[in-house]
């Protein structure tokens, strides 16, 4: 039973619903006229009646004549389906680019009542007091906005740098006892469980002290004996599983296997056999978006999308809807607050006409109506954000195009070409592949070569005016002519630059020191398209509709430099997240991301 979701003292609550249900009192709203999915029995069931009193539920069933009184609130469910607020049980605010209340104004109308949202890319940059500040801009809507203590800032530590000071057991134990804390968040240090290290955990030690649950981050292909230490130590769940065979074996364990389908992260297609062709339990399946653009908010939805496109993959609509209620209240040990509509529970409602297509046509979050026919009833003001959160470009050197010239120690004098590493992305997955291409050396210097497609990719360190870079190659955007730059760029969100000539690449990094963070794309010498996110680098405070334009806008100014993947953007920014493989760049240089060392850009 968890404390933060009661409205008034449990004794009191619970005598209130006892009161209602034997007619000795009124209940405060009735639903009346729904088809039930009841996610306890996998059934649906006709002709049925909720009451809801303190914001619990009091009753469910087919007669609830003696809870309507004078002043209870009665909604004729017009024969819709009524099914537990859905839950997204792993996610990341900040990739939406808006703060905590305006995304919640975002996803509620879409019969989001409850998100598990990991913030460590605000914490990277800003700490616990960033956390903090989406905590406070959380409090202002409805939405259920739980937290998982970011675990990993850096994401692996020693290979970057960035604006946080390193979190630690300290840390982590401190979080365990805040109000918003359900658990701790992804644990992409599995080198450091794998290897028994102290720090990764001691955080993991912290979190099973506190009674909370340790979601995952595996993203190794080992499904056997490093699974098993992975989930021994204590991690529950896990988002990386791009094969099926992962997944089962994943759920065979006893670890929440969560089949992802975000902007650009998109492992659905490949994962819903498992659950489609009925030959296991599910009940240890859960679906998650991970990272969502506010376009794909905008367009397609939020946890509603999830399910629409698990019944298009083949899953039972029931089992789908499991799999965003009951499913993940069990895996974050809420199953008593949430995820059912059963007596007890929190008033979580989510009524829709299709059980195919899950048209949403009202919400309730503790009873309350906040959301109908797809608008939030709801509107709260833009949160106001210090100085220090909205001015966090400190990069420490002056970038011109000389900054992006390329010649790294060993380049053979005279020599025309030189074998590298690039990193080769794969569109609408995490990880990418190492390759080895030769590519044009001119006046001593490495060069792009669009021929291959091969770009030169840099990252600025931003956040303490140390100067550093590292430099590389990326292979997979199509870009033909031009840069684009971003801030938002996982974990350690420095300034991450790709171009296929220097003039462009510095005006693109500038324009971004300039505007304190964001993303741009440059082409001739001329900006074609920026998309300012002052807060952290990472996000603004304008609604979720302007956001959703802006960020068309960019992906309209990737396809003019020849780019036609799916969220470029997003693909682009986890080219430095170094605990997924095969090889990324940060600040500090190349990191083989299978070995966990710094590697030479040249081949030899």
């Amino acid at each position: 039973m968890n404390k933060r979701f009661w409205k008034k003292p449990v004794w009191e609550v619970t005598r209130t619903l006892a009161d209602v249900d034997q007619g000795r009192k009124p209940a405060d709203t009735v639903i009346t006229n729904i088809k039930l999915i009841n996610v306890c029995t996998a059934e649906i069931l006709p002709d049925c009646q909720i009451a809801i009193s303190c914001g619990r539920i009091a009753y469910v069933g087919k007669d609830a004549r003696f809870t309507i009184g004078s002043e209870t609130k009665v909604f004729d469910g017009d024969g819709l389906y009524a099914a537990p607020g859905f839950l997204d049980g792993h996610m990341h605010v900040e990739s939406s680019m808006m703060g905590v209340s305006e995304y919640a104004r975002a996803v509620v109308p879409h019969g989001t009542i409850g998100i598990y949202m990991d913030p460590h890319e605000i914490c990277n940059v800003l700490g616990l007091r960033g956390v903090k500040l989406m905590v406070k801009d959380a409090q202002r809507a409805p939405l259920k906005a739980m937290i998982t203590t970011p675990s990993c800032v850096p994401a692996v530590p020693g290979f970057e740098d960035t604006g946080s000071a390193p979190l630690g057991p300290n840390e982590i134990a401190e979080t365990m006892n805040w109000d918003s804390v359900v658990g701790l968040g992804e644990m992409m240090n599995f080198p450091g469980i794998l290897a028994s290290d102290p720090h990764a955990h001691g955080e993991v030690d912290a979190t099973l002290k506190a009674g909370l649950p340790v979601t995952g981050h595996y993203s190794t292909t080992d499904i056997d004996r490093g699974l098993n230490a992975y989930i021994a130590s204590g991690v529950s769940s896990c988002h990386e599983s791009t094969r099926p065979e992962q997944l089962l074996a994943k759920m065979r364990l006893g670890m929440y296997g969560m089949l992802r389908e975000g902007s650009a992260w998109q492992d659905l297609h490949d994962l819903a056999p498992v659950i489609a062709d009925g030959k296991v339990d599910t009940r240890f399946a859960l679906l998650v978006s991970d990272d969502n653009h506010p376009h794909t908010l905008v367009k397609h939805g939020h946890v509603d999308h999830l399910i629409r496109r698990a019944i298009e993959e083949g899953i039972d609509p029931v089992t789908a809807i499991q799999m965003v209620t009951i499913n993940t209240a069990t895996a974050f040990y809420m199953q008593t607050d949430l995820g059912q509509i059963a007596p007890g529970k929190c008033a979580d409602i989510v009524l829709f006409d299709d059980l195919q297509h899950i048209d949403v046509k009202r919400v309730f979050i503790d009873g309350e109506l906040v959301a109908e026919n797809g608008k939030a009833l709801f509107d709260p003001k833009p949160f106001d954000y210090p100085d220090w959160a909205t001015h966090s470009m400190h990069v420490g050197t002056t970038i011109t195009p000389r900054t992006f010239r390329v010649a790294p120690e060993g380049l053979t004098p005279g020599a025309t070409e030189a074998t590298v590493r690039v990193m080769e992305v794969i569109p609408v997955r995490a990880n990418n592949i190492e390759r080895h291409i030769s590519i044009p050396v001119i006046d001593g210097c490495l060069e792009s070569d669009t021929s291959q497609d091969v770009l030169k990719t840099f990252v600025f360190e931003r956040h303490h005016n140390t100067g550093k870079f590292g430099a590389g190659f990326t292979k997979g955007f199509g870009i033909k002519n031009g840069a684009i730059a971003s801030t938002v760029a996982h974990d350690a969100h420095n300034l991450l630059v790709i171009g296929t000539n220097d003039a462009d690449m510095a005006l693109a990094a500038n324009t971004l020191i300039d505007c304190e963070g964001g993303q741009a794309v440059v082409q001739n010498g001329q900006v074609i398209a920026k998309l300012p996110l002052p807060i952290a680098g990472l996000m603004d405070a304008r609604p979720a509709e302007e956001m959703s334009a802006r960020v068309a806008e960019m992906e309209k100014a990737w396809k003019q430099l020849g780019c036609t993947i799916a969220s470029p953007f997003m693909t682009m920014a986890s080219l430095s997240l170094a605990c997924i493989p095969d090889l990324r760049l940060t600040d500090r240089g190349l990191v083989d991301c299978n070995t966990f060392e710094f590697v030479d850009l040249l081949v030899k």
